[in-house]
Parts: C-alpha cells; sequence; structure tokens
C-alpha cells in the first residue's frame, strides 16, 4: 500500500488568527486498505468504537467560528489511539467496549512500534508545530481545546449528561465553561464526566495543553446530539456562545492576578 494512503492528520481552518488551537482526535473512522477493516464488518468500522460520532463536524464548526486552525485524526482509533501514549494498553485496543478487533491480536512490538510511528507520531509532531506557530501568530499563549463525543449507553449503563467539560490537572477553563454553560441552562453538564482524567482521556490536553503552561480544556458531546451534520452543526453554534464566555471569564481572572 502506498504510504499516501495513510492519513494520520488533517489540518483545517489554517488561517485562523484566534489564540486557540482545536484538536480532534477522534475525527476518522478511516482504516487503511492493507489492515483489511481489521477484520471488522461495516457496522462495527462505522460504530462509535471506531470514531468519535459527530466530533469532526462539531470541530469543523467550531474552527469556523472561533477562527482557530484545527488538528484532526485521519485514521480510526482502532489502527491507534491518537489521545493514547504507546505505554498504554489500549493505544492498539484488541477489544473496545463489546467489539473484539481481529485485526489488532498478537501484534508483535515491531507492528506495533510501526503503526506507533506511522499514526500518533505525524500527529502530534503536527499539533505541536500549529500550537507553537499559533503562538508566535498572536503573540500571547495560545488555549487548547480538545472536541470527543460519547455513548449515550456504556456497558449498559445509560448516561445523563449531555456535555462534559474535562481537564486533566488545571480546572480552571473547563469549571468557566462549566459556570457558563449552566448559567445558559439548555443542557445537562458537568466537570469530569463522563470521563476524567483518571481514565487515562487527558493524553493530548496535557501534553500540547498543560504541560505547555497553556489554558485547555477537553469537551465531551453525547453523541445523540450530534449524529447528524446539522445537529452537529447547532452544537458547535451552541459551544462556541459557551467558550466565549468562559475564555472571557479566564482572561478577566488572570488579569486580576
Amino acid at each position: 500500500m502506498a504510504e499516501a494512503e495513510w492519513t494520520p492528520v488533517e489540518i483545517t481552518g489554517a488561517a485562523g488568527a484566534a489564540p486557540i488551537v482545536l484538536v480532534c482526535e477522534h475525527a476518522a473512522c478511516a482504516i487503511p486498505a492493507e489492515l483489511d477493516g481489521l477484520g471488522l464488518d461495516d457496522a462495527a468500522r462505522r460504530a462509535h468504537v471506531a470514531w468519535d460520532i459527530g466530533a469532526a463536524v462539531l470541530a469543523r464548526r467550531l474552527s469556523e467560528r472561533l477562527e482557530a486552525p484545527l488538528v484532526s485524526g485521519g485514521v480510526s482509533r482502532l489502527v491507534y489511539d491518537c489521545n493514547r501514549p504507546f505505554t498504554a494498553p489500549d493505544c492498539i485496543p484488541e477489544k473496545s467496549e463489546l467489539f473484539v478487533i481481529p485485526g489488532n491480536r498478537d501484534l508483535d512490538a515491531a507492528a506495533r512500534r510501526a503503526r506507533h510511528e506511522r499514526i500518533h507520531d505525524p500527529f502530534h509532531r503536527a499539533l505541536a508545530v500549529t500550537c507553537s506557530s499559533q503562538t508566535r501568530r498572536c503573540g500571547q499563549p495560545i488555549t487548547l481545546i480538545t472536541v470527543h463525543s460519547f455513548t449515550p449507553v456504556f456497558m449498559g449503563v445509560h448516561r445523563d449528561v449531555e456535555i462534559g467539560f474535562l481537564h486533566h490537572d488545571d480546572p480552571i477553563l473547563a469549571e468557566a465553561a462549566l459556570a457558563a454553560e449552566a448559567l445558559r441552562g439548555v443542557y445537562r453538564t458537568a466537570l469530569n464526566q463522563p470521563y476524567a482524567a483518571s481514565d487515562r482521556v487527558t493524553y493530548t490536553l496535557a501534553r500540547h495543553g498543560e504541560i505547555k503552561g497553556r489554558r485547555a480544556v477537553m469537551i465531551e458531546v453525547r453523541n445523540d446530539l450530534i449524529e447528524t451534520d446539522e445537529a452537529a452543526e447547532r452544537m458547535g453554534d451552541h459551544l462556541c456562545g459557551t467558550l466565549t464566555r468562559a475564555l472571557a471569564a479566564t482572561a478577566r481572572a488572570g488579569a486580576a492576578e
């Protein structure tokens, strides 16, 4: 297979001038042809287990509305999960939720390393470059915003929360977004739900955000709210308002310190 068929990263909105970089690690469900669909049927390859349904359209809408660049993953997280380090046991999952992934079973160390080098490394290099370039362009620290979606039911348990704002160690922006959303009173929201840093989901957020001294937040939206393009774009419009308020609040708080 030609190397060009592996498209680990896509950058859109590169001309955006806001001091923000958006990330959508699980934007795509593509599986390179040489992997033979990882042994999954079409329904499984399109299910949430393979990507974050609706997140790509939502992230692109936020990129347009916030006028910020967006770095998106181009390969299914079942091939390699760009929100996981190589040391994570689920960076190349043999089973995800209720799905067994035949094409990921019994991979030797060389095969696992090859996936990491072909997907994880170029994705994170591109994100690092985008963050540095945006910082220079804006002449000020940038904010990192990662965009994800989650299922209404997980392992048989219904999730009532509709939007979650997550953080790694620094809660400031996540708490500001939660407060802004609560004032609007449209969706059921929560801090660090349906996941938290203890679930090992903040790898990208920490690596390119908090560790670099940048304000950062991870947004999780229940995927039944964004399963069509139209719904995802409406959610993008809504979250643009919430994030604008949250960013303004944290800027005021920083100025007062």
